[in-house]
């Protein structure tokens, strides 16, 4: 495996701890030797079913993540206009989000290196997801939150007994202070557009559709953004599949962002490099100034023929109370923007009723149970049956 740089090309050796370009800071991808890999069948099938790994060896302690279910959405397809609408749902995992597949692998790297302290900066899930999985391991997590994340998600965190630290700011602000920690205390980095790794963990998703969406390959697939790192994953692991020779065609990727975090979108829309914002959303997991790991989420955007949508928290929250009440599952906000970018893209004309769709739930909505309250009624208190309407 070796590491290239997406922004400049430069190669970088992966035999030791290896994060970003230290030719222009660029993030960087894990490449194989695809051709030889290809030429043996059964050594492609072994990776394949591996989820792709970058680890020569998977600790005993894994979870051994991957096969969350994919789910028929007919009752949700009816209402948005879709005849093949299938839920991708990622709720299933140890600590209740797609996040928990970049630990195992994150860990599993730090396990190989011997360094015993991993640290993120996170709204919540990468936070308890890393906690979740150190727990597992044996390592040590160092947690930075900011102050105002989910209170649920914090408890999360403290209650798989990582060192959980509130930043006086926002997750942009925390991620640089995990850095600086990173820095100068020589811990491993989990940070999204930092450690390569992290990628390489996400990617195990496209393995799991490829597979379990047999023998029909999706045409669309909708991922919510924040960083962009479950979209440049998604679309290395389609791209790995492709190289390996187990995908014909990549399926098209979309980016779902917030209206009010939505830098991805906007130079998308605009044919131009990503530009921080001033991220304000409900949906916590995907508030983001500036995306750590942009380019990858435009390149995915390019290569695929995707697009990008953004969509309001009015939005979102309807779409989560949907999948609810027509699917049964409860997804945080940030989980169900796939959903509302999807709504939106059927109604634009953007997609078509025929087409086959993928819809990525990323979190559990037991991770921030007030954000649908605005939605809710107070249910009615009682004394005896004859109390009933």
């Amino acid at each position: 495996v070796e590491a290239r740089c997406v922004a400049c090309g430069a190669i970088h050796d992966t035999r030791g701890v290896v994060y970003t370009c230290d030719k222009c800071g660029g993030t960087l991808d894990l490449l194989y030797d695809y051709e030889r890999i290809r030429k043996d069948r059964a050594r492609s099938i072994l990776a394949m079913a591996g989820g792709l790994s970058p680890l020569e060896k998977q600790p005993p302690e894994s979870p051994h993540l991957g096969f969350t279910p994919l789910l028929r959405a007919r009752r949700l397809g009816a209402a948005l206009g879709l005849k093949h609408l299938c839920l991708k749902d990622e709720t299933h995992h140890l600590s209740g989000s797609l996040k928990d597949r970049a630990s195992d692998v994150v860990l599993g790297r730090a396990r190989e290196l011997k360094l015993s302290t991993v640290a993120a900066a996170s709204t919540g899930n990468a936070a308890a997801s890393l906690a979740a999985l150190a727990a597992r391991y044996g390592l040590d997590a160092v947690v930075f939150a900011p102050r105002a994340a989910p209170r649920a998600k914090l408890r999360q965190i403290q209650a798989y007994g990582a060192r959980l630290y509130l930043v006086d700011g926002n997750y942009d602000r925390a991620y640089d202070i995990c850095l600086e920690a990173v820095r100068e205390r020589g811990w491993y980095s989990r940070n999204t557009g930092h450690n390569p790794y992290c990628g390489e963990g996400k990617k195990s998703v496209a393995v799991d559709i490829t597979l379990q969406s047999v023998p029909r390959s999706p045409d669309f697939v909708f991922v919510p953004a924040g960083d962009g790192c479950i979209l440049g994953g998604a679309h290395k692991g389609f791209l790995d599949l492709q190289l390996f020779g187990h995908l014909e065609s990549l399926p098209r990727l979309v980016a779902v962002q917030a209206e009010g975090s939505s830098a991805i979108a906007d130079a998308w829309r605009e044919n131009r490099e990503i530009r921080p914002v001033t991220a304000k959303t409900l949906a916590d997991s995907i508030a983001v100034d500036l995306p750590r790991d942009g380019l990858k989420a435009l390149r995915a955007l390019r290569d695929t023929d995707g697009f990008a949508v953004t969509v309001s928290d009015q939005e979102i929250l309807e779409a989560l109370r949907d999948l609810a009440r027509l699917e049964g599952i409860f997804a945080e906000p940030a989980g169900a923007a796939s959903v509302a970018g999807l709504r939106k893209a059927v109604a634009s004309g953007l997609v078509d009723p025929d087409a086959e769709v993928i819809a990525l739930i990323t979190g559990s909505g037991l991770k921030d149970q007030d954000a649908l309250a605005p939605l809710l009624e107070e249910p009615p208190v009682i004394e005896r049956l004859g109390d009933l309407p």
